[in-house]
């Protein structure tokens, strides 16, 4: 098998980015083994820059490391996946509470304008259910820089990749994905009006029927 090209940067960090997006795109299950001699080797790299690049993402909880058994990609369970969502709902609803006391009328627009991306690749024509993820995340991920706080950026992001590793299952489900907007609708003309307690409640909400949907 051919080496696979790996860019200049750190060879570990580049190899967990790679693994990273694999387990995301479903490449590497949940709950599967993963075959360290079989990725070295089509990596064309040796285990030590591996075995770096598998601790990074076990520290970010995307991996679980066994005792004499190796390395699996994380199973996320019920509870795991309440508790993140509980995680989430509390960090995201507080920076959206911020956002709507002290983000410019700039950033707001752009906060309205991403939105407005969401909605059009909701619409059944152009329905794309990545774009839709992508964009998603995009719009939460700007809520946080504009509410600046680097170390609750830093939490969420890392409780956001553990939500991927089950996002695919929650606005899949018939009829969520318009839930979803309805609730973006709703966190945005709260932001809109600098209302930051309903900001912070309809923020709370959209974390609370995303994880029911998730089940």
């Amino acid at each position: 098998m051919a080496a696979l090209s790996l860019s200049p940067r750190a060879l570990y960090e580049e190899v967990a980015e790679s693994l990273r997006q694999r387990i995301f795109n479903r490449e590497l299950a949940p709950g599967s083994w993963i075959d360290e001699l079989k990725i070295a080797e089509a990596y064309g790299i040796s285990r030590t820059p591996l075995r770096e690049a598998l601790k990074v993402l076990a520290a970010e909880g995307l991996v679980t490391m066994k005792v004499r058994r190796g390395a699996y990609v994380t199973e996320v369970s019920e509870r795991d996946l309440a508790d993140v969502y509980h995680l989430l709902s509390l960090l995201e609803s507080d920076a959206v509470g911020v956002v709507a006391t002290t983000a410019t009328a700039l950033e707001i627009e752009e906060l309205q304008a991403l939105h407005q991306e969401l909605e059009n690749t909701a619409k059944p024509e152009n329905l794309n259910t990545a774009a839709f993820f992508e964009i998603n995340e995009r719009f939460h991920l700007r809520l946080l820089e504009i509410a600046n706080n680097r170390w609750r950026d830093q939490m969420v992001a890392d409780l956001r990749k553990v939500m991927k590793l089950n996002r695919h299952n929650s606005l899949l489900k018939s009829g969520r994905i318009e839930e979803s907007l309805n609730e973006h609708r709703a966190v945005m003309k709260a932001v809109s009006e600098r209302n930051s307690a309903l900001s912070i409640q309809k923020m709370q909400e959209h974390f609370k029927n995303g994880l029911e949907a998730a089940n």
